[in-house]
């Protein structure tokens, strides 16, 4: 096995690299080797009257102290401004072993004015499962501040109610991997295509015939070593082999809240005429004040006077050939100057024309 692996070695620093090469690890991830997600529910303390004073954290405050032997009476409602209840939530990334140490995020759930200077009680972090894995504590790190006059106006400066902990988790329990079973280990692109799955799959049977198998547009599976240790260096050679991955599907890609628009290189157009512009119209309205003079009988009478006026911008119009790319067809809005807006005009009435070989996705 060894000088297998280092037969692997030896060809990936021979190989020619495309130019628009990548690796497979930057491509596709290995299936089972993911994230978990944790979350848990807290309250941090020693805040400077920025707490809040809710049912559900005096309830939780009356649970703490009954934990250390504490009673309180039912009809003592006791004021704590200083306490804060929070929602933390962490990111177990693989492998992540016990006694290892992850950051955490702390989130107000109810109306604390600002969690600076808390400090995090001892919460425990469940999985999905319902298990816990792993116990966070510590001192808040809070960029946000606000400030709040008497008359009721507010400044905010990013967020006072979130805050964060570094290393502030000990994991107390390792999520199994199903990483070192079975016989084959699979990558899944991040970006679906059949393409882009039949090359990765090419790749790897490049370097070792038969191995690698193409399941579907998303999944590549491979033959891989039994042993943890060779399939660890097996998985380290195949993740930095490069090849050039398919390129996308044609998109133009538009969001409309923000303006945004990303045409796809692929993206082609049929042959085309567009006209730009528009007629702006104007109506101003003024109060004319009609005054009798001094020895005069009459009443003073206000009367509206409206003034409408019509613009008609110059229309401009372009054509566009049969294959035209992206660059000409960018050149084109530019040169007539149209804005955001006018270019989603534009964008969904040659989708409409059917004049546009992409997709046309509003967001």
């Amino acid at each position: 096995m060894k000088s297998l692996i280092n037969t692997f070695i030896l060809f990936t620093l021979l190989a020619p690299l495309a130019v628009n090469a990548q690796r497979i690890k930057d491509l596709a991830d290995v299936a089972g080797v993911r994230p978990n997600q944790l979350i848990g529910y807290g309250l941090v303390v020693g805040l400077p009257g920025t707490g809040e004073q809710s049912p559900f954290t005096e309830q939780s405050f009356k649970t703490m102290l009954s934990n250390f032997g504490i009673t309180m009476p039912e009809s003592m409602k006791p004021k704590i401004k200083n306490v804060a209840a929070v929602a933390v939530h962490a990111q177990l990334d693989a492998f992540t072993k016990p006694g290892q140490t992850i950051d955490v995020t702390v989130s107000s759930m109810g109306s604390a004015e600002s969690l600076r200077g808390g400090t995090l009680l001892q919460t425990i972090l469940m999985g999905v499962d319902g298990n816990a894995y792993a116990v966070a504590q510590g001192s808040l790190v809070v960029s946000g501040l606000g400030a709040q006059g008497l008359d009721g106006s507010q400044v905010l400066v990013n967020i006072p109610t979130v805050g964060r902990i570094s290393n502030g988790a000990i994991v107390e329990r390792e999520v199994i991997s199903p990483f070192s079973s079975g016989d084959y280990i699979t990558f899944n692109l991040r970006h679906s295509d059949f393409t882009t799955a039949k090359l990765l799959s090419d790749t790897i049977n490049e370097l070792i015939e038969g191995s690698a198998t193409a399941i579907d547009a998303t999944s590549v599976r491979v033959t891989a070593p039994r042993d943890i240790s060779a399939r660890v260096s097996f998985l380290s050679v195949l993740e930095n082999l490069e090849f050039e991955p398919a390129s996308p599907a044609a998109k133009i890609i538009v969001n409309s809240r923000t303006g945004t628009i990303v045409i796809g290189s692929e993206v082609k157009l049929l042959a085309a005429a567009i006209t730009h512009g528009g007629i702006t119209v104007t109506i101003n309205e003024n109060q004319n004040v009609s005054q009798p003079n001094a020895f005069a009988e009459g009443d003073t009478i206000v009367t509206q006077q409206s003034d409408i006026n019509i613009s008609n911008s110059d229309a401009r119009m372009f054509v566009f050939q049969p294959g035209v790319t992206l660059e000409t067809l960018v050149r084109a809005i530019n040169e007539v100057g149209a804005g955001p807006g006018d270019v989603m005009a534009i964008l969904e009435a040659l989708d409409q024309a059917g004049a546009i070989r992409g997709e046309l996705v509003i967001i």
